[in-house]
């Protein structure tokens, strides 16, 4: 037990005065101490020599030892910590490194756009659930149970008895607008909607619309139009020629499709219009007396007027973007490009 602590006390003070100057010498020292045929191994084992009455007082300086030794190598460790790295030490006072600037997605750029413009004529903006049960979707829009218009709709089903879907429009939200009874009533319905087509350049089974309602008294067809001359105005430039054209909806009569003289070619024909010089942009109409009454809305007293674009299509004439697919596969070479819109 003498010659231990002899030992021990020799090792101590080399252990009190070391202090290394580099990575390297902290490493032999871990070594010599603390490897495995270090110094505090083959101290320990010592213990087999050491009577058995003395047994707990040399393991009682061996445990202190130990620690001393461990605890000098963890008081420089930084050195080796260090040294470890690749490169030169970052430098905290630096100022830090810059990220890059994300950027809006282009259909939620032209949504804001398209809310803007008509929130300056007194619309707000409503939003109501994605799966939505039968009577809002369909038939409270005059659409009821084997109605044709249905089969336009390529409709995902969720469950049956009571039926519920993947909204196909967000007409329905204009449905829970109306169903609570507070006229006058003017929204804007931007939302995403589900329809069960083949995914390709022209067609996807998601896509968003953005649909206006305005429901008071003396609300004429011609109220409908002047707003959607302001809203092409602002959206696409003074210089856009309009025309309407006479089409079916089963929730407003009169119906109408509007297209707006291209933006590439300007009307004189190109592969975005067709041709034609026209290129549609939505549909619109008189809100039919049977959605009035399907919501206690009495016709005789209340007119209004409804119409509905596809983000996308208008994404489509603004930016020249010639394929639905691109929006939804968040390819940063594509997102990039709208940056500095």
């Amino acid at each position: 037990m003498q010659s231990l602590q002899e030992q021990i006390k020799a090792h101590e003070q080399d252990i009190n005065s070391f202090t290394p100057a580099d990575a390297k010498e902290l490493e032999e020292y871990r070594i010599k101490y603390l490897g495995t045929k270090g110094i505090v191994k083959q101290i320990f084992g010592e213990m087999k020599n050491v009577p058995v009455e003395q047994k707990k007082e040399a393991g009682q300086v061996l445990n202190a030892f130990k620690q001393l030794a461990e605890g000098k190598y963890e008081e420089f460790k930084h050195l080796q910590d260090g040294a470890s790295q690749k490169g030169p030490a970052i430098d905290i006072t630096m100022p830090g490194t810059e990220l890059p600037l994300g950027t809006r997605h282009p259909l939620r750029m032209v949504e804001n756009q398209i809310v803007s413009i008509f929130e300056k004529i007194g619309f707000s903006v409503a939003t109501g659930p994605e799966i939505e049960d039968d009577w809002h979707n369909f038939t409270s829009l005059n659409m009821p149970e084997h109605h044709p218009a249905r089969d336009m709709q390529d409709t995902f089903y969720v469950s049956q008895n009571p039926d519920w879907v993947l909204r196909t429009h967000t007409s329905s939200v204009q449905a829970r607008i109306m169903e609570q009874g507070k006229l006058p009533v003017r929204v804007l319905c931007p939302g995403r909607v589900y329809r069960n087509e083949t995914i390709s350049a022209r067609a996807h089974c998601f896509f968003h619309q953005c649909e206006g309602l305005y429901i008071d008294k003396g609300v004429s067809f011609a109220d409908l139009k002047q707003a959607l001359y302001y809203f092409v105005t602002e959206m696409f430039g003074p210089d856009t020629k309009v025309r309407f054209r006479p089409s079916y909806f089963p929730f407003t009569e009169p119906s109408a499709e509007m297209d707006i003289s291209c933006t590439v070619c300007g009307g004189s024909g190109c592969n975005l219009c067709k041709h034609t010089g026209w290129v549609e942009i939505l549909g619109c109409g008189m809100v039919h007396p049977n959605m009035l009454r399907n919501f206690g809305i009495d016709p005789e007293v209340y007119t209004g007027y409804a119409f509905g674009m596809g983000i996308e299509r208008i994404t489509q004439i603004k930016y020249q973007v010639n394929d639905l697919r691109l929006y939804s596969q968040n390819d940063v070479r594509f997102l990039k490009q709208f940056q500095s819109q």
